[in-house]
């Protein structure tokens, strides 16, 4: 287990860290005004909300209200801890990091932990029977025959179960893992009598890692052999979710592919694994596949979170095709990624079409082939009409049009309804006014779905956002407004805080109150104050959330002598105010008891306060 990260490592590693340049890998950002701005990746916005600090060195969401500093930031887009987000910024810096804390734990819970490690244990020793042992040998001559490499293999860890039923389970009985485990690590099959058996055996193994890179899962491909050829057996057997393995979370290689994905932007989606393999040693190393399903919402929100634009590429048979429809209207309806096909001839899939015709000829394909949705969209609807037919051609151009009319680029729309007009001899003005037609229908039609679901529920539903915390429902008051900006100039001005302490100083709402008692603690163990730094040392998210809505505040960046005692007048007369409504309060409450002597006294300290807040607000 690592050794806990020191104080001063993670604030060398922060000092020489530029957050603009780290939350540039995963988010395009612009520069706005001192600031830098983009589409926040944690929810999903089509105007820019997310914003970055370079001077205070924060991020901030006005949107979904995420907000913290660069550690933050790599913990909440890459779902790790915080003693692994201080390595990654470090590697992603090129910063040295001792190797004690290199091997950071990738969770808390310790079964988790416990279910990782056999999954590790388990992927060594597969690859071990498939590399070093006469009992995989058939399964190694099978993949190079396939055209994988020595160097492939080692790379993806790909390893080989043998027919034997008790393999596995032996070697964890000899290391003594607690058979509590077996069940729960989805590794095993539980009998009737209460033993268990291996899940995997004869299958080549394909090692399923989560985004740190640590083994979750599997998916084994049978191998038929003569003795066992296995016909009753699935052609892949993937392993049952677990407390580590989801498949609606998993992408296959997203791992490995995750930095060629943030160099390029673009990210290409394959059916099968060995689609993958086959174009990773074809050059292309930014090739993901899910699980045997359709995109999930929580696999479209990790690939938008590292590209912006996403290459399909399915198999070239009429699955595939069908598969890259689906895969389509999904993505149309669910992301904002933008979308490209690419389109395999004679009924390929990617590693036949690298074996037949080569690693550049797929690579000049996947690049420089590429195929709009729309593009695709005519190939799609021209195999299910006969276009010798007049009303099938009339059919096939009316789905055309509703397709581009999808089509946000007026340059594409333009292209399109050309090309339909030359073919199918119909005057580009009477496509043009169709197309309106569409578009002023899709348009009513989404306004009466909206309409209908503010019906329903009183709100619009199914959208992917979170709750907008970072919005207030109420305006503040004039107290609480100086407040906030006398706790913006402190975060500036640090010795302002000895100032404010000569006055006697006091917040009068509570949360402002334990923030600045917080920042007066850090203050008496720092030194001097680091806003990013201040947001590691808090430990409540709402204050921490409190903290970055106050650093962002729209205010001119100096401040003033004349500003500070107008802000210390305001808390004068809240603290005067206060104290007159406890005295009416109390003399109320004389009154009721029938005591004159303690209700006059209170109406005269009132008077006196009353004349004590008209001079307070005139100096």
């Amino acid at each position: 287990m690592a050794k806990r990260i020191p104080q001063s490592v993670i604030e060398e590693i922060r000092t020489k860290t530029n957050i603009v340049e780290v939350v540039g890998q995963y988010v395009q950002l612009k520069k706005s005004g001192k600031n830098y701005s983009g589409l926040c990746p944690f929810h999903e916005e089509k105007t820019p909300s997310f914003s970055v600090a370079e001077d205070k060195q924060i991020f901030h969401c006005f949107g979904c209200g995420r907000g913290g500093n660069v550690f933050g930031f790599i913990q909440e887009i890459e779902g790790v801890s915080f003693p692994e987000a201080v390595v990654k910024i470090a590697e992603l810096e090129n910063i040295p990091v001792d190797e004690q804390y290199r091997e950071v734990e990738v969770v808390e819970n310790s079964q988790a932990r416990q279910l990782i490690g056999l999954h590790e244990k388990a992927a060594d020793v597969f690859h071990h029977m498939l590399i070093h042992t006469a009992a995989g040998q058939q399964a190694l001559d099978y993949l190079l025959e396939r055209g994988l490499t020595q160097e492939l293999i080692e790379t993806f860890q790909i390893g080989f179960a043998p027919n034997e039923r008790q393999f596995l389970g032996q070697i964890f009985k000899n290391e003594n893992v607690p058979e509590t485990l077996y069940p729960l690590s989805g590794l095993f099959v539980e009998r009737e009598d209460g033993t268990f058996s291996d899940r995997f055996y004869q299958r080549i193994m394909f090692p399923i890692r989560n985004p740190q890179g640590k083994t979750i899962g599997f998916s084994g491909r049978f191998l038929p052999t003569k003795d066992f050829p296995g016909k009753d057996q699935p052609k892949y057997l993937n392993s049952p979710e677990t407390e580590i393995f989801t498949k609606r979370e998993v992408l296959f290689n997203f791992d490995k592919a995750r930095n060629t994905i943030r160099k390029e932007n673009t990210v290409f989606l394959f059916e099968g694994f060995m689609d993958v393999l086959a174009v990773w040693r074809a050059g292309i190393q930014n090739g993901i596949a899910s699980m045997g399903t359709s995109l999930t919402n929580q696999q479209i929100a990790a690939i938008e979170r590292a590209a912006k634009e996403l290459v399909i590429c399915y198999d070239g048979d009429s699955a595939g095709v069908e598969a890259t429809n689906r895969a389509v209207e999904l993505l149309h309806t669910h992301s904002r990624l933008r979308l490209t096909v690419v389109s395999l001839p004679e009924g390929l899939d990617p590693d036949e079409y690298v074996q037949k015709y080569g690693a550049e000829a797929f690579q000049e394909l996947a690049y420089h082939g590429r195929d709009t949705v729309f593009s695709f969209k005519m190939m799609y609807h021209r195999l299910h009409h006969n276009l010798q037919n007049e009303k099938e051609q009339i059919d096939y151009v009316q789905e055309l049009l509703t397709e581009l009319a999808k089509v946000d680029s007026l340059i594409e729309q333009d292209r399109y309804l050309t090309q339909l007009s030359t073919e199918f001899q119909i005057s580009r003005e009477t496509l043009q006014q169709q197309l309106r037609q569409i578009k002023q229908l899709q348009r009513i039609q989404s306004d009466e779905n909206k309409q209908q679901r503010r019906n329903d529920t009183g709100e619009i539903r199914g959208t992917k956002s979170p709750p907008l915390t970072g919005v207030k429902a109420q305006r503040l008051t004039q107290l609480e407004k100086a407040e906030q900006l006398l706790l913006n100039r402190l975060f500036s001005d640090s010795f302002l805080n000895h100032k404010l302490k000569q006055e006697g100083l006091q917040f009068v709402h509570e949360r402002y109150q334990e923030i600045y008692f917080l920042y007066d603690t850090y203050i008496e163990s720092n030194g001097n104050f680091l806003l990013a730094e201040f947001l590691d040392f808090l430990k409540d998210q709402e204050i921490k959330n409190k903290v970055i809505e106050i650093a962002y505040l729209n205010v001119p960046e100096e401040s003033s002598e004349h500003e500070i005692q107008q802000l210390l007048r305001i808390f004068k007369k809240a603290a005067i105010a206060e104290e007159i409504n406890k005295k009416r309060i109390q003399q109320q409450e004389a009154s009721q008891k029938g005591n004159q002597q303690v209700e006059l006294e209170l109406a005269i300290e009132i008077i006196n306060l009353t004349k004590k807040m008209k001079q307070a607000e005139l100096h």
